[in-house]
């Protein structure tokens, strides 16, 4: 028989024994979230892509545990679609690091100014233009780029000014040369327009001049001449600069391995 002060003892032992263990264990479960948080990968897409070109990639990245953003960039405009990027960038709570495709890139030298949580930039097949330069001159200032006579006729717009497409039968020799042919035609079908006046819209201030960069690109891209890449890449201080031999201007597609282990080693910087 246990006398009731026994019962009372061993009930506050208990007691005190399960206090104990919570305070125990607290610590390993209670971090702050900003210890351990990754960065999260924030997506720009080009020109005749849009976010699903990014599948490949966001599913190495999510593996890792990492946050990803695929943004749906509105091919508009430099100012307009940086507008529209850096706003999300704002709406991230916590660091940040932007990654553009071909024209992509231009967007995110002009959305990541004076933004504090954007710790790298990474080109992907991209430009990365200075103030004045154009995604349309850069192209045309080296040779290589066979992006115009695939152009399909330009589209009206309601408010005068045109959209751009690259004609579906010229998608995969000109965008996607090392893409599966089925899935080349998807992407063709799937393509977004960019405003014909977009690819003329001078640079202003590019972040890459104060946000470290990393550049990756095909060494047989047809929309940016590998040689401008390279000159960009150069200019730009890139911290790492990956050439694949044999890429299109889609490496992020064709090679969605070597794009993610170069994010990784932008966002572990």
């Amino acid at each position: 028989m246990i006398r009731p002060f026994t019962r009372r003892v061993a009930s506050t032992a208990m007691a005190l024994g399960i206090v104990a263990l919570t305070a125990t264990a607290l610590p390993a479960v209670a971090q702050p979230a900003s210890a351990t948080a990754k960065p999260t990968i924030v997506l720009v897409h080009g020109a005749f892509a849009e976010s699903a070109s990014w599948d490949g990639v966001t599913r190495k990245l999510q593996a890792q545990h990492y946050p990803v953003i695929a943004a749906a960039n509105p091919l508009r405009g430099v100012t307009f679609d940086a507008n529209y990027v850096a706003g999300i960038v704002d709406a991230v709570k916590g660091p940040v690091v932007l990654v553009g495709h071909s024209y992509g890139g231009a967007v995110i030298s002009a959305s990541a100014n004076g933004k504090a949580n954007v710790k790298a930039l990474v080109f992907v097949a991209a430009f990365a233009p200075d103030v004045g330069e154009t995604p349309i001159e850069l192209s045309g200032r080296f040779p290589g780029s066979t992006l115009g006579p695939t152009l399909a006729a330009p589209v009206e717009l309601a408010d005068g000014g045109k959209d751009l497409y690259i004609r579906q039968d010229k998608f995969r020799t000109q965008f996607a040369a090392d893409v599966p042919a089925a899935t080349a035609r998807v992407m063709a079908a799937t393509q977004r327009p960019i405003a014909e006046a977009a690819l003329g819209e001078a640079a202003g201030t590019p972040a890459w001049k104060s946000v470290p960069s990393w550049f990756i690109y095909g060494d047989q891209d047809k929309n940016i001449p590998p040689a401008a890449q390279a000159f960009m890449a150069q200019r730009a201080g890139s911290l790492k600069t990956v050439a694949i031999k044999g890429a299109s201007h889609v490496v992020m597609v064709s090679q969605p391995d070597a794009v993610a282990k170069l994010i990784v080693e932008a966002a572990t910087h």
